[in-house]
């Protein structure tokens, strides 16, 4: 076997990769080419490129297309690029409006990937008889009884396995990863080894469709009119404000919401069916229990309803913590965290791991508080 788990020579084995333009996935290229792969790279056009033409950082813009071009150039393989904003739109974007205007607090780089990429870019990576599509994702993939495993990257800092829950046990099987083991700057030292044009260029930052980070411009503008004023309440429903459209709100924030009443108050949660913010004292950001929606899970034995116990993530720079997932029909499951976690917000992901092993996850529907919030003020006096 290779070092991707073919047994086939380099030259008679066709790997297509995923080029953003980035220097991950352009070293990703590099270094199968170098190897003596038959390597295909493939760019998505992923959405009216507009204002985010001019901003440094965001993958699959009008620049990287351009970078993704030029270091396909250099190491000689042929290059293609593929008009997914139809597709885009329809799957990531459309989701990440609607989200927010249902009090949600989306993630649309896992949708992303679930979809128009591990969907989409990978069936037609098959049409073009590749045997595998290879990505610059910092993620380890190793192989046990024929089937793939996969597993956090190697460094803590970069792995990305967060963001590829949604990864079924038939992608992980085409799926490769090579950078799993390699820290950024050792993936730096290879774009500089082969030459790339991108060797120095920044890691992309925030959403790709979101120019300077402002979620609510861009809702506003797919979503008319979404912005709405109406009351922020307290826990009783007191109203202590009026806030500027719940888009423009998350759970756990505590700046910018123009109240005061001599103790500090985070929203809590987002009532859209009122078109309310309610806030409440940080103890009220306490939850235990997480409803999820679309489960997908690669672990060994069937995920049953006796409960599992798992590791779990519901931000992707947070540490993995105790919890037990209980399975449930029709992609449905429930989490029970040992420690009552703050700030969770449905519409995020709860990424379940065994140690390193990704074993899947699943979309945040529902949370539920640990203990009464009069019951929480009482232990804390």
């Amino acid at each position: 076997m290779d070092s991707l788990g073919f047994d086939t020579a380099p030259e008679d084995t066709r790997i297509v990769v995923a080029m953003s333009g980035g220097v991950d996935s352009s070293v990703t290229a590099a270094l199968l080419k170098d190897q003596g792969y038959d390597v295909v790279g493939i760019t998505l056009q992923l959405y009216d490129h507009g204002a985010a033409v001019q901003k440094k950082g965001a993958c699959c813009a009008g620049q990287d297309i351009h970078d993704a071009r030029r270091v396909a150039e250099a190491i000689g393989i042929p290059h293609y690029v593929l008009d997914y904003e139809s597709r885009f739109q329809d799957s990531v974007m459309d989701e990440f409006a609607d989200s927010y205007l249902r009090g949600e607090t989306p993630v649309p780089c896992v949708r992303c990937n679930q979809t128009v990429k591990f969907r989409d870019l990978l069936e037609t990576a098959k049409d073009l008889g590749a045997v595998a599509l290879a990505t610059g994702h910092y993620l380890r993939r190793d192989e046990k009884d024929g089937k793939a495993q996969l597993f956090r990257g190697r460094y803590a800092i970069k792995d990305q396995s967060y963001f590829l829950f949604a990864t079924t046990q038939e992608q992980a099987d085409y799926l490769r990863f090579p950078l799993g083991d390699l820290t950024k700057e050792q993936t730096r030292a290879l774009a500089d080894k082969y030459n790339l044009a991108v060797a120095a260029k920044p890691e992309s930052q925030d959403i790709c469709f979101v120019p300077n980070g402002n979620y609510a411009k861009v809702i506003e503008r797919m979503r008319p009119g979404s912005a709405v004023p109406g009351d922020i309440v307290d826990l009783e429903g007191h109203i202590l404000g009026q806030h500027t459209g719940i888009i423009n709100y998350t759970i756990g924030q505590r700046r910018g919401l123009g109240i005061a009443t001599g103790n500090p108050l985070y929203v809590v949660r987002i009532d859209p069916d009122r078109n309310r913010v309610v806030v409440g004292p940080t103890e009220a950001l306490l939850v235990s229990k997480l409803t999820l929606r679309e489960m997908n899970w690669i672990g060994d034995a069937p995920l049953g309803q006796n409960g599992t116990e798992v590791m779990v993530k519901v931000r992707s720079t947070q540490e993995p913590m105790a919890a037990t997932v209980f399975g449930a029909p029709d992609g449905w499951a429930e989490v029970h965290l040992l420690v009552p976690e703050a700030g969770v917000s449905a519409g995020q992901a709860c990424v379940m791991y065994d140690g390193d092993r990704l074993l899947g996850g699943g979309w945040i529907a529902g949370t539920e508080a640990p203990v009464k919030i009069a019951d929480i003020r009482h232990q804390l006096a």
